[in-house]
């Protein structure tokens, strides 16, 4: 019987010797029907015999059953040939881009990113930065003021402050962010993006400013060689200051930056002594960045939302 189970290859012929061996007038339901008559070791055996038959039919049932299902599945045909449909994949938006190649470019220069807070307190957004009450340069930026005297940061210079506050010297470092005016046109928007850079040490000077930045933007814009110029400029937090323009495709003078060695005053608001320490500054629009690498004109087509004009755009 055991072979005769074994050697059955469909459901249903393995159903019916079932039914002939324990259906109603099957083999074994005799056998079983007659145990009264047996003695105990005829009837133990007889247990054993009806045991492993009944487990016999389950395994070759779920080997049948097992055997069918894959020979379905071997039926079933995927053709790969057939077009798929088409997808709305999305992507990474330009200022993400641009924020990744500065990023990447910066940390292997030896300088480690920080953040900051967008709602800053006066002392990290002005007085720190040499920029006490009353400063005119105050007015130099269109200021959100909030109701308990904290503003909407209006550069992310205050993450400098904060950096050195916290680690003192030396220090590289560069801080990123959103930065709020109340500026609004195709160049200027009133939430934008800066990125600036700090280098404090002991021998830190003006030509190591200029080399980091030419090597940046060669690296940046992807371009052997950068012509720039150099124009002196004011800003309350370094002294001296310089403006940095790059020419663009040979043709036409673009202001890129402005930089400078870390005012005095600044460091010491800091806690770092300016006679044993010095170092320079740079900052820039990260928005700006973008239009020039992508051939963008209109800094407000960043915030529009517009996936038509992402795509339009390459994006």
């Amino acid at each position: 019987m055991q072979e005769q189970i074994k050697n059955i290859n469909s459901l249903e012929e393995l159903q019916s010797l079932y039914a002939a061996t324990f259906g109603k007038n099957g083999t074994m339901t005799a056998k079983l029907k007659n145990m009264k008559n047996l003695d105990n070791d005829a009837r133990a055996e007889l247990n054993r015999e009806n045991s492993e038959l009944r487990e016999l039919f389950k395994v070759r049932q779920a080997e049948l059953e097992t055997a069918a299902m894959m020979a379905g599945l071997q039926k079933q045909k995927l053709d790969v040939s057939l077009n798929r449909e088409p997808e709305n994949n999305g992507s990474l938006h330009p200022l993400t881009h641009t924020l990744a190649d500065v990023s990447e470019i910066l940390e292997s220069f030896g300088y480690e990113m920080w953040t900051g807070p967008e709602i800053e307190d006066d002392w990290h957004n002005f007085t720190a930065l040499n920029t006490p009450e009353y400063h005119p340069a105050r007015d130099m930026q269109d200021t959100f003021f909030l109701e308990n005297g904290n503003v909407m940061r209006t550069q992310t210079s205050a993450i400098q402050i904060r950096s050195m506050e916290k680690t003192g010297a030396p220090i590289k470092m560069f801080g990123i962010g959103a930065t709020y005016r109340k500026e609004m046109d195709a160049t200027h928007s009133p939430m934008f993006h800066q990125i600036e850079g700090l280098y404090i040490d002991k021998d830190v000077t003006m030509s190591d400013l200029i080399a980091d930045v030419r090597e940046f933007l060669k690296k940046f814009f992807e371009i052997d060689d950068v012509e720039l110029r150099i124009r002196p400029s004011y800003f309350p937090f370094t002294e001296p200051s310089i403006e940095i323009d790059l020419k663009w495709q040979g043709k036409k003078w673009l202001e890129i930056m402005g930089a400078g060695m870390v005012h005095p005053n600044v460091l010491r608001n800091c806690g770092i002594n300016p006679d044993e320490y010095q170092g320079f500054a740079f900052g820039f629009g990260w928005d700006r960045l973008a239009m020039l690498k992508y051939g963008l004109n209109d800094i407000r087509k960043f915030y529009d939302g517009d996936v038509r004009w992402l795509k339009s755009a390459g994006f």
